[in-house]
């Protein structure tokens, strides 16, 4: 057997940043930090850091007066950062710097009267903060999940309509919703450049490589995310048979039965101790004869926000 992994793989440039800022803080602040949800979709990575001292809460309100909050990766609503001014929390905003442009994008059309259609996953915290970043006193926003709700869906004015999309979809299927929307409305105003974002589509494209000449493909990530199912879900579009795991623990040989080729790649919010964790398995419980590692890393970083630093200096 020859197992491939995939590059790019594991943390993306927003999901490296946020964890360093939980990091970090750990390191240099004496005073308990609260995160506001799971900074990154990954039990493992949540954990650890729970370990260190972090305190994950689900609403501001759970955090103490004046105490210092971190809104994860995924963003929040302007209602949220709203309430935690009211509390006087001290907020260093982790959320992507990439999820901070489509939230600004919704602002924006918003703004302008617009109806912002927002793709996206109903309930999912990223698309919760993008509707929750509309221009109340202007515009409106509803959200819609597949082609056929891009067919029926209905706005007060079809000549002014917008669209946006939760940054981990599958690309492929996001433009089938787009091309839709664009032949109901053709006025509809599009974002500048795509709103997928870039490590969503690599790693997409690192996935429908590794399908073409393997059998199964394992995919490290949480359950609940999103980008983690899109590339189970891209993989077996491909043809091959994609296999979601938190841990090597959940591997079993069963899974790779008559597989002769095999691909490993993690998710944007998957760390690479994971990948070495799966890898040894593979190696240890089947016969393994190469282990290859193909494809280009990424390189792109992003700078942790000016309210870390100032809150460091005091």
């Amino acid at each position: 057997m020859h197992v491939f992994l995939a590059n790019p793989r594991g943390f993306c440039a927003g999901v490296d940043r946020a964890v360093s800022i939980v990091d970090e803080l750990l390191d240099t602040v004496d005073q308990p930090i609260y995160v506001r949800h799971a900074i990154v979709h990954n039990h493992f990575v949540v954990e650890q850091l729970e370990r260190r001292g972090a305190i994950f809460v689900e609403d501001v309100d759970e955090i103490p007066e004046g105490s210092i909050a971190v809104m994860s990766a995924h963003g929040v609503s302007r209602a949220v950062l709203e309430r935690a001014r009211e509390r006087t929390l001290r907020v260093i905003d982790a959320t992507c710097p990439l999820v901070s442009k489509v939230q600004l994008e919704v602002l924006r059309q918003t703004g302008k009267g617009r109806t912002v259609i927002v793709i996206g996953h109903r309930g999912h915290v990223e698309v919760d903060g993008l509707v929750g970043h509309r221009d109340p006193s202007r515009g409106g926003v509803v959200v819609i999940e597949t082609r056929e709700e891009a067919e029926t869906v209905e706005v007060p004015r079809p000549d002014a309509v917008a669209y946006v999309t939760q940054t981990t979809l599958a690309v492929e299927a996001t433009r089938e919703i787009v091309d839709v929307l664009r032949r109901r409305f053709p006025a509809l105003a599009e974002p500048h450049g795509s709103t997928i974002c870039y490590a969503t589509q690599n790693r997409q494209d690192a996935v429908i490589q590794l399908a073409r000449r393997c059998q199964v493909i394992v995919v490290i990530g949480a359950p609940h995310s999103s980008n983690s199912r899109r590339l189970v879900e891209v993989a077996e579009e491909t043809g091959a048979r994609g296999v979601l795991i938190e841990r090597a623990s959940d591997l079993t040989t069963e899974l790779f039965a008559s597989a002769r080729h095999v691909g490993v790649t993690s998710s944007a919010s998957a760390p690479e101790t994971l990948i070495e964790e799966v890898v040894a398995w593979l190696t240890e419980h089947l016969p393994v004869a190469k282990v290859y590692d193909i494809g280009e890393r990424e390189t792109i970083s992003f700078r942790p926000p000016a309210s870390l630093r100032a809150l460091q200096r005091g």
